[in-house]
């Protein structure tokens, strides 16, 4: 047995990243529909738990209702939103108030507003829609999201603001995974998951000859049928509508997708065949007998896994070459560590860069941009955070 086999193997192989519930709220914010959804989340999360498996998290998405008041409204909301803060917090559940700009439009008040709700808050994770189907690229938006991205950098110690904000280019409603998660219709609840170790285990007993994406494919069928089965059931006895799972193969610091990539290409990630590798991965996970949702497409996220740290530090790969596999992949560009004196302008370019991708390619893509204060591209970022690897900060152009 290979060093790979036995390192994958002494893990589950799968572990439920998240069980998403979406609910629709009004401008009043009502508490006893969140505290609804964080009651069936408890419930959801004991089910799972009692099969066998181990939830990471449980949240709670709402519509956009944040993007629909006037900025006068949007600051008194602070005080409700903080009450859900307190109220999901408690229950051991993160909250997500969707999109906060929705259309094309300069918003200059959104950046002190965005600084003041992660600071009196703990919870709350939002985005600000940078495209979408209808309306294409928004640069009006990108312009206000770089803004915000930069005024979040100093909003908590070592930038970890931005870690609960990101642009987000054609995210679908249902869409489980935050901070791009939002909500519309009818109560729902959607599954996340870590398969990053059910790829690697693929790809390493693969055998010549064999066609990697097929063998993926029944990898990925075999291990999420059960989870599917098991929310279809939690749905009827619910009542709530059961969206899919995002079969993205979220990575973790335990299970890493850079190493799954390496046990196919043989090489490196970030070298030649990285590209190949990243669509075959694709292809398995847009093509699977189960109800799909979200992204449905490969994880690349720098800061939460330790390969892709390490190999961004050897100088592989570049966040041009993150945006060029998202282009037959992924999810875009996720917690990217880049200079903490990155000025607006540079941030704005760069999504303006995943905006025309995903409008040209129609399909989701979104940017987590971790700026890190007082760190330049080639420092060490080192993070005191359970979920945060260290990484070299990588530079933008």
């Amino acid at each position: 047995m290979s060093k790979v086999d036995e390192a994958v193997t002494t893990l589950n192989p799968v572990r439920v990243r998240t069980i998403t519930a979406g609910i629709e709220l009004t401008p009043a914010f009502e508490l006893d529909r969140v505290e609804k959804a964080v009651g069936f989340l408890a419930r959801a999360r004991r089910a799972f738990e009692a099969a066998g498996y181990e939830v990471q998290t449980i949240r709670v998405a709402t519509n956009p209702v944040v993007a629909s008041l006037s900025s006068a409204a949007r600051a008194k909301a602070l005080d409700s939103l903080r009450r859900i803060d307190e109220l999901v917090g408690a229950q051991g559940a993160i909250f997500n108030v969707g999109p906060v700009l929705t259309e094309d439009r300069a918003d200059d008040s959104l950046v002190e507003w965005s600084q003041e709700l992660v600071r009196s808050t703990k919870t709350i994770s939002f985005s600000t829609a940078i495209a979408s189907p209808e309306s294409g690229l928004m640069p009006k938006v990108a312009a206000t999201t770089a803004r915000i991205m930069v005024a979040l950098a100093r909003a908590l110690p070592d930038g970890l603001a931005n870690f609960r904000f990101a642009a987000a280019a054609n995210i679908p409603a249902g869409t489980p995974f935050f901070p791009v998660a939002w909500h519309q219709g009818a109560e729902s609840f959607a599954i996340g998951m870590e398969s990053a170790s059910v790829v690697e285990r693929a790809f390493a007993s693969l055998r010549e000859g064999e066609d990697p994406t097929e063998k993926l494919r029944i990898a990925l069928n075999d291990v999420l049928a059960p989870v599917e089965k098991l929310a279809a059931g939690i749905a009827r006895t619910e009542h709530r509508d059961y969206l899919g799972i995002d079969t993205s193969p979220a990575p973790n610091k335990d299970r890493s997708i850079a190493a799954a990539i390496e046990a196919l290409t043989g090489s490196p990630f970030g070298t030649g065949g990285t590209l190949e590798a990243c669509s075959i991965i694709t292809a398995a996970v847009k093509s699977l007998a189960i109800r799909t949702c979200g992204y449905s497409g490969l994880m690349l996220p720098v800061l939460e896994d330790p390969l892709l740290a390490q190999r961004a530090g050897e100088n592989r790969y570049g966040i041009r070459d993150v945006l060029l596999y998202s282009s037959v992949c992924g999810t875009g560009l996720d917690v990217v560590p880049i200079p903490g004196d990155t000025p607006a302008v540079s941030i704005a370019g760069l999504l303006r860069d995943v905006a025309s991708l995903a409008t040209r390619l129609r399909k989701p893509l979104s940017a987590r941009l971790f700026l890190v204060p007082d760190k330049r591209a080639g420092d060490m970022a080192r993070f005191d955070d359970p979920v945060l690897t260290d990484s070299v900060v990588m530079k933008l152009d």
